[in-house]
């Protein structure tokens, strides 16, 4: 089976501009929607590339570009809300009814609130760290803060620290990584949805905000999510620290909580193969998927 980027390019044309993914798997195996995160220079390949192989061995697997994040085209909107409306846009196009999916942090809040609202679309839910309020940790935590930093002056060494907290083996940060990040950072779809998430005025005006509303955090309604959820988080995670998921494995119903050693923000990269086959994130999955 050929993974490669190109061989799993797609275009989908909607109402709302182009969406771009990736496919991969037998036409005839049950679909799998794959969410990716935010940060700097983020894109669904470079989130899923190292587990498409993996996956597509036996689920027909979907890997979403959000707009706003320089690959699919940009639409008006917060970003977290026009990607849930980009995943309901692509399954009615494609006609899939339902889905398991996996979301790595701000794709996880985005199946978390699609598992919410359009309960009858998200068969299973596998989340990656960033679901859930800060409990004992600091907010904004100390890898936000040095997104932060870079979203509101971008610097190529800001970018490098940045990269460093998301992981706990800093050898993973290399120079092919480092210059692949900065380059799509740059792009002016991405810089605008990094300013209306990460921004220091964007930040202060969510916490005025939340301050003035009767409307509750997107967090305090999972107890309504109905499918069977797999959280799944690193230990050493320096962005969304593990005590975050306190909250969604007490209110989720069906929720199960796997939690990664010597592993940082990217579970799907760090604990791919770290650690004996039957840990690694991609067999857990596999387990849970396969239920």
């Amino acid at each position: 089976m050929d993974v490669s980027y190109e061989a799993t390019k797609r275009e989908l044309t909607t109402d709302q501009g182009t969406l771009r993914y990736h496919e991969a798997g037998d036409a005839d195996a049950p679909p799998l929607i794959l969410l990716h995160g935010s940060g700097p220079g983020v894109t669904g390949w470079r989130n899923y590339r190292g587990n498409l192989g993996h996956f597509a061995q036996t689920h027909h697997c979907y890997v979403i570009e959000f707009p706003g994040f320089g690959v699919s085209d940009a639409v008006e909107g917060h970003p977290v809300l026009t990607a849930g409306g980009s995943v309901i846009r692509f399954m009615d196009a494609l006609a899939i009814d339902k889905a398991p999916m996996i979301g790595n942090s701000m794709g996880g809040v985005v199946g978390v609130n699609l598992a919410i609202k359009k309960p009858d679309r998200v068969e299973k839910l596998v989340t990656i760290g960033g679901v859930g309020p800060n409990v004992f940790s600091p907010s904004p935590s100390e890898g936000l803060r040095l997104l932060q930093e870079f979203t509101d002056a971008p610097e190529k060494d800001k970018l490098v620290r940045w990269l460093n907290s998301m992981v706990f083996d800093r050898s993973l940060v290399t120079e092919e990584l480092i210059e692949e990040r900065w380059e799509a950072a740059i792009n002016p779809d991405a810089q605008k949805t990094a300013q209306m998430m990460y921004g220091s005025a964007a930040f202060e005006m969510q916490q005025q905000f939340m301050a003035a509303s009767d409307t509750p955090p997107y967090w305090a309604s999972m107890h309504k999510v109905a499918c069977p959820t797999l959280l799944t988080w690193g230990r050493d995670d320096r962005v969304s620290p593990p005590d975050m998921a306190m909250v969604p494995m007490r209110l989720i119903p069906d929720a199960e909580l796997h939690i990664f050693p010597k592993c940082g923000h990217w579970v799907m990269i760090e604990a791919k193969e770290a650690f004996e086959a039957k840990e690694a994130f991609e067999a857990t999955v596999t387990s849970f998927l396969s239920r």
